[in-house]
């Protein structure tokens, strides 16, 4: 091994809005956010680390068109699917798939990231 992750960065138009939004699913506080908004960290419980780096022209994906794709996304698991549902849209993700499986949905955050919620 020559290295360890040290976090996930994900582009975005609002960097702190979108660190809160993924605060409230995974939990953990922000720890560190730069003067003017274009960098915000989330330190989550276990040591997970998330990134948020300010792209004002981003293009959001539209799952799962290949015209644009999503690039990457983050699997978050879950004990109880509906409830986790609730509350992600609650926090204002969007559905985009409950079709394709039992164990999983697919979803977008605010800033069109798509990411799943998977059974545990």
């Amino acid at each position: 091994m020559i290295a360890t992750l040290e976090c996930v960065v994900l582009d975005c138009p609002e960097p702190k809005e979108l660190a809160e939004f993924y605060a409230g699913i995974i939990g953990g506080k922000v720890s560190w956010e730069d003067d003017d908004d274009s960098w915000v960290t989330l330190s989550a419980q276990g040591g997970t680390v998330l990134a948020f780096q300010k792209a004002p022209e981003l293009q959001r994906a539209k799952w799962p068109d290949p015209e644009r794709p999503q690039q990457f996304h983050l699997d978050l698991q879950v004990d109880d699917l509906e409830a986790a549902q609730a509350h992600v849209l609650g926090l204002g993700a969007e559905l985009l798939d409950d079709k394709s499986s039992k164990t999983f949905r697919v979803y977008e955050d605010p800033a069109g990231h798509p990411f799943c919620l998977c059974v545990s």
